[in-house]
């Protein structure tokens, strides 16, 4: 069993913020709707909260026009929610000099990154220069500047991919290894804020210790905005990209926020056509409902069931947890996962276990998880946590979970 001590403070964490997380939860109509379903899957797409639909019907029903292309009211009110969202990006961020930073709206992180990858890395790079990046985290933050680089060797210009280095232990990222990776003709890092597999925040705050005051950081931060603090002036970094869906928003909703402080500056490519006005009405609004919620509280909420999970998990011997080793207990003496557990049972598939698992109401991904070539082959099973779940759903989740043993 886990030490008194870390279940009283566990206990005690939950019974000081379970009143604001109630009254977080009714605010989810899909989640009240279907008290019979727990839903584990957050990672894949966040649901919405009410304030969230509300803002959509009303862009729809009050002020539906395109942006930037008239001059009538209807027109002039998705004018200014664009240029108002751009503004609330930044503010969330805590951009320290948003006079001079840029925010480009996406259809969410795979593609602010392609954008970043295609429009504005070239300008940066010079033949043998060289950039890292990712090998073992989502897919979507490895293949774009695998694609850069092969479209610049067809036009002669030849860079080197390093790979980001890991900690064996942990799974994090290793500044003593990346010191050794980079030198003089570094020119750009890629880095992820929480990982989608483990739950790890990667520690990116130490690389720009690492790489110096010059070079170019791109943050993808589809697991993070929505789920904790996101300080840009704190990580100094260049680039922040993420998804909507993933943070309480619509499907086809994300942004690309650039500091245009280090390297080119950022100017998207081709012409900007008319831009998801729903999409940013509901970013606007998730944003708002995230900064009156508190990032702060939503993160120590979700880290702490997802130590609920992953302390009962590591009882039981048929289940293999992905990982971090030291981060399991829930008195353990590492960071402890932000809001993911993702495992293996020894004996039963992930597929057919995520068919046991919704038999019993629980809805988990069973897959490989988009990673990259460096990363886990086998499918798994990953839970992912936001503040409508609860500690009654991971305990049920338990019991389900060790009747399986």
């Amino acid at each position: 069993m886990a030490p008194i001590a870390a279940r009283d403070r566990s206990a005690a964490l939950f019974a000081e913020l379970g009143p604001w997380q109630r009254a977080l939860r009714a605010q989810f109509p899909i989640i009240t709707g279907n008290p019979e379903l727990a839903y584990l899957d957050s990672a894949a797409t966040s649901q919405k909260p009410q304030a969230v639909l509300d803002a959509v019907q009303d862009q729809l029903t009050n002020a539906n026009a395109n942006a930037g292309r008239g001059s009538y009211p209807w027109a002039n009110a998705a004018t200014t929610l664009v240029a108002g969202t751009r503004d609330r990006i930044k503010t969330f961020l805590g951009d320290p000099d948003p006079a001079r930073s840029a925010v480009h709206f996406t259809g969410g992180t795979t593609e602010g990154l392609r954008v970043l990858a295609q429009d504005w890395l070239p300008e940066l790079l010079r033949d043998g220069d060289e950039i890292v990046v990712p090998f073992a985290d989502h897919e979507a933050n490895l293949s774009p500047w695998l694609e850069a680089r092969d479209r610049l060797a067809r036009q002669g210009v030849r860079i080197r991919v390093r790979e980001m280095p890991y900690q064996t232990s942990s799974g994090d990222y290793d500044p003593a290894a990346l010191a050794e990776s980079t030198g003089p003709r570094t020119r750009f890092v890629a880095a992820t804020h929480v990982h989608h597999v483990y739950g790890g925040n990667m520690n990116v705050h130490l690389i720009r210790r690492v790489v110096g005051p010059d070079v170019p950081i791109c943050l993808d931060a589809a697991q993070s905005i929505g789920h904790l603090p996101v300080s840009v002036a704190e990580l100094d970094v260049d680039f922040v990209v993420f998804s909507g869906h993933k943070a309480l928003a619509l499907p086809g909703s994300g942004a690309l926020w650039a500091r245009q402080a280090r390297g080119p500056e950022f100017v998207p490519g081709g012409w900007r056509g008319s831009p998801n006005t729903t999409g940013v009405a509901s970013l606007s609004a998730a944003l708002d409902w995230l900064g009156a919620a508190g990032t702060d509280r939503i993160a120590r909420w979700t880290v702490a069931l997802a130590a609920r999970l992953s302390d009962g998990l590591r009882r039981l011997d048929a289940y293999e947890i992905l990982g971090c080793q030291r981060s399991l207990a829930l008195d353990s003496p590492v960071q402890q996962r932000c809001g993911i557990v993702t495992f293996r049972h020894r004996d039963i598939g992930a597929r057919d276990l995520g068919f046991i698992l919704f038999s019993h109401g629980f809805m988990v991904r069973t897959d490989g998880h988009c990673q990259g070539r460096a990363g886990e082959r086998s499918s798994s099973v990953r839970v992912s946590l936001h503040v409508y779940n609860t500690p009654e759903e991971i305990d049920r989740l338990l019991t389900v979970l060790t009747s399986l043993v």
